[in-house]
């Protein structure tokens, strides 16, 4: 079996505004100033470091990620996930967007595995998925359709 092969980036970067910022900052100081008249500083405290890590993370560029599917599961940059941790994949196709490959494994942190790729590459990959992994249809899980609609 050949290896399918591609690039793309880890998800969809949006450009935020300074006012996204500034919202961010607003509710996270006015969160732990409830949490200081509740009197508790720890809360407060893990909200201020939990905003900074948005922000961080927001202002932050996706970077190239290598994908590849082989005769051992699916590799994603340096992490192979091998086929036998993997129960079953579905192709998901919406109107306007690129297509994403959705597979369900055995992880207990990590029970979806949500792959971008190319229109060109979707038959290809779909034969060489079927070889090893059950086709089930799926959903993209919430988190990540909430994450993307923030704009991660």
């Amino acid at each position: 079996m050949e290896p399918i092969k591609w690039q793309a980036y880890e998800y969809e970067f949006s450009e935020k505004s300074s006012d996204w910022f500034w919202a961010l900052g607003i509710i996270a100081v006015s969160s732990s100033i409830t949490a200081i008249i509740f009197e508790n500083l720890l809360f407060a405290l893990l909200i201020l470091i939990g905003a900074a890590s948005v922000a961080l993370f927001a202002a932050r560029r996706p970077h190239l990620t290598n994908f590849e599917v082989n005769e051992k599961g699916v590799l994603v940059d340096k992490i192979l996930y091998p086929y036998r941790n993997l129960e079953a994949f579905w192709i998901e196709q919406e109107e306007g967007e690129e297509p994403k490959v959705i597979i369900s494994s055995q992880r207990f942190l990590m029970p979806y595995i949500v792959v971008p790729i190319h229109r060109d590459d979707v038959e290809k990959l779909q034969k060489v998925l079927e070889e090893n992994l059950k086709e089930e249809e799926m959903e993209e899980p919430v988190s990540h359709k909430i994450l993307e609609f923030f704009g991660f």
